[in-house]
């Protein structure tokens, strides 16, 4: 049994067209391509979207924390000024305040005779401390207290 035309149809039909029952070859071929664009747009995209992280973890900024929040906000917002802010703090080096005030405290503790709280004697050291020598710390001479005020109760 042969299937023939339908006396309307054309001669010449397009190769896309099947014969019912066929399958359409096309159809799955511009399927599987779709699929691939739609996960290799959303890997761009999600690349695209942590490139402030990344270059604030590769570059060991101190702000990177506040850069990886923005990149969620951003991400869970669809608010892209955050990801502009992130990519902007990424990009700048912040200078570093806390280590020169620390340097000054340690300094003033010695100054001042107290022991500062990395070097306690007893703190987490597996070794000993090299035993250097001890130069004679002149303390000051103590400072009378101040009379007590009597209570009129």
């Amino acid at each position: 049994m042969s299937e023939s035309l339908h006396p309307a149809a054309p001669h010449h039909l397009p190769a896309f067209i099947t014969a019912p029952g066929d399958t359409d070859v096309f159809m799955v071929v511009v399927g599987i391509i779709l699929v691939g664009a739609i996960l290799a747009v959303g890997n761009f995209y999600l690349t695209l979207h942590s490139l402030p992280e990344r270059m604030a973890h590769r570059t060991h900024k101190l702000q990177f924390e506040i850069v990886a929040v923005l990149g969620l906000l951003s991400l869970f917002t669809h608010n892209h000024l955050f990801w502009i802010i992130g990519l902007l703090l990424a990009m700048v080096d912040l200078p570093d305040f806390v280590t020169p005030l620390r340097r000054i405290a340690g300094g003033v503790e010695k100054l001042a005779g107290v022991t500062p709280p990395d070097e306690e004697p007893n703190a987490h050291h597996h070794a000993p401390p090299p035993q250097a020598e001890t130069v004679p710390v002149s303390t000051p001479a103590p400072v009378a207290a101040k009379s007590e005020v009597p209570s009129h109760a």
